[in-house]
């Protein structure tokens, strides 16, 4: 049996009503396999974050159908939309987000306490095995304002990871950062998705880094203009 796609959005339009209504996205089709790395990529202003935004249940549809791991998200409401996420989807932002007065691990283990389905000492196990992975664990217990910006970058993957995702959506993960970081970062996501089969879906303006991507989408106008993975799943 073939898996059901990781995310799969059907006719999805998004517009922010109002007395002129700006469309963000329109008649997205679009079928992320499972354990894929994707690059969305275009211009400034085409669409390519409220897509994101979209397909992390961050914001909903005007029109179409959105599934997560062949669960229709249609008829959630914002508490079942926030736990699927929670759940099933890691974020990681253009900038780090990270809590200023809070250690590195105290970070990623901010949301494994809002899932709540670990114990203490397992969360602050896994924890740590996630900022090893990432070549971080020596800067635990430092604040985000005592590391470099790669190094928060790398936190920030690892709160994404933190509760074990399918699913890791970044926007501009590498948009912050020198060219040696942005490629460290970038290497980070293709391995998650090689490594360890999960899908990564990653906006970006460097061509250089879609290349990387087994998948590039490109979005001009709120509108799909090139995938050439259209037919992978």
């Amino acid at each position: 049996m073939t898996a059901a796609p990781a995310i799969e959005a059907r006719g999805v339009t998004r517009v922010l009503p109002g007395t002129v209504p700006v469309t963000l996205v329109r008649d997205i089709d679009l079928a992320i396999a499972p354990g894929t790395f994707a690059a969305v990529t275009g211009p400034s202003g085409s669409g390519k974050s409220s897509l994101l935004y979209l397909l992390g249940l961050l914001d909903r549809p005007s029109e179409g159908h959105l599934s997560i791991e062949g669960r229709d998200t249609d008829d959630l409401d914002r508490d079942e939309a926030s736990a699927l996420r929670l759940a099933r989807i890691g974020f990681v932002f253009q900038f780090h987000f990270l809590l200023p007065e809070f250690s590195v691990l105290d970070n990623v283990l901010v949301p494994m306490r809002r899932l709540g389905r670990l114990g203490a000492a397992e969360m602050r196990s896994r924890a740590e095995a996630v900022l090893d992975r990432l070549g971080i664990a020596e800067r635990a217990h430092r604040r985000p304002d005592q590391i470099s910006g790669g190094e928060r970058q790398r936190a920030a993957i690892a709160r994404a990871l933190a509760n074990d995702p399918a699913i890791v959506l970044a926007d501009e993960p590498t948009g912050n950062l020198d060219t040696a970081n942005a490629a460290t970062v970038f290497d980070v996501l293709g391995r998650l998705a090689a490594d360890e089969g999960r899908t990564v879906i990653a906006v970006t303006h460097a061509p250089e880094f879609a290349e990387q991507a087994q998948r590039q989408i490109h979005i001009v106008d709120g509108r799909i203009v090139e995938d050439n993975g259209r037919n992978a799943v």
